[in-house]
């Protein structure tokens, strides 16, 4: 049996790739308003973000959520 999720928006995607996609439209100042977290608004990298948010469940979701919002409303997935 398949494990096919196709409501699911998040399905198959990891978190560095969900961040690239989300910095292929936002920038990291844009990302920093969006979500207020100093891995984003202080010496921002992909590298630092990913193991602030591996760690911390909130930003995760935030940053899942904001993922989920730029999907639904016509943003491009790439």
């Amino acid at each position: 049996m398949a494990d096919a999720q196709p409501n699911n928006p998040l399905h198959g995607l990891t978190l560095e790739k969900i961040l690239n996609e989300l910095l292929t439209y936002y920038t990291w100042a844009e990302l920093g308003q969006q979500i207020d977290i100093r891995c984003f608004n202080h010496e921002p990298s992909i590298a630092s973000s990913l193991k602030f948010l591996r760690r911390t469940p909130w930003a995760r979701e935030q940053v899942e959520a904001l993922y989920v919002y730029t999907v639904r409303n016509g943003i491009p997935r790439h």
